[in-house]
């Protein structure tokens, strides 16, 4: 049954996806504003994420979403555990603010999904210039937070087994330093329902907890980053401490 059902998800995703991207590529080259572009994207991950709810009944639960910045232009870099892909989808559709993905180049060779989101104001990098992929997370992010744009990446890089820990990289810490942004560390048990790189995904609730704001002012990149990822570890062992039974 649970393949049955990822099978139906995956095609509900694969026939929705192409005339949502198609839209606005051709809305993009006709003058569309990015905001209005960024509404029509989410409205899309909210409808895949309604339907893994439907179809494979996978549910999610936040906690501490009032530790969120208010305001509109209130500048926030999100930090987030990275598991599956269920968080690319879910956070755009739970947050307040538009978000801005900084992201390796090659998946805007992706057909349509690709094709759409180089059509955003995203960060899409090319991680063999190192400096001047930086210089660019920077630039872009200064204009995106300054526009109430919060700009998300996932510290450990890629996608981590279940009860593992990647390691954490100081690029979002640096940034926030850069430009003063304070840090919104997040921990998301996903992994529970859609494993890593697994096709088939399993019923059940999805944990999301959004930490205090961390301040960045006057901080060293290196040193936040080692307390964002104390505090998103440790939320990780209480969430799904199952996972971490056997891990000291």
């Amino acid at each position: 049954m649970a393949f049955l059902r990822s099978v139906l998800h995956m095609a509900f995703m694969f026939c929705t996806v192409i005339p949502y991207a198609l839209l606005i590529v051709v809305a993009s080259a006709c003058g569309t504003r990015g905001d209005t572009l960024y509404v029509w994207a989410a409205r899309w991950l909210r409808l895949s994420i309604e339907a893994a709810r439907v179809i494979m009944g996978i549910r999610y639960q936040i906690q501490g979403q009032e530790n969120l910045p208010d305001g509109e232009t209130s500048p926030a870099i999100l930090l987030v555990k990275h598991q599956s892909t269920y968080e690319t989808f879910l956070m755009p559709a739970i947050m307040p603010h538009p978000l801005a993905y900084v992201f390796k180049k090659e998946l805007l060779y992706v057909p349509f999904f690709g094709w759409a989101i180089g059509k955003l104001d995203m960060i899409h990098i090319d991680r063999s210039q190192r400096a001047k992929a930086f210089a660019k997370v920077v630039e872009q992010g200064q204009a995106l937070l300054a526009k109430g744009v919060w700009v998300i990446m996932f510290p450990e890089g890629t996608r981590i087994p279940r009860g593992q820990r990647g390691q954490y990289k100081s690029g979002g810490t640096r940034l926030a330093v850069a430009t003063g942004a304070p840090v919104i560390p997040i921990a998301i048990t996903s992994a529970k329902c859609w494993p890593r790189r697994a096709f088939i995904k399993h019923p059940g609730v999805v944990d999301v907890s959004i930490g205090k704001p961390i301040p960045s002012v006057g901080r060293e990149a290196d040193e936040l980053m080692r307390e964002v990822e104390q505090w998103i570890e440790a939320e990780m062992h209480r969430l799904d401490p199952e996972a971490y039974a056997t891990k000291p």
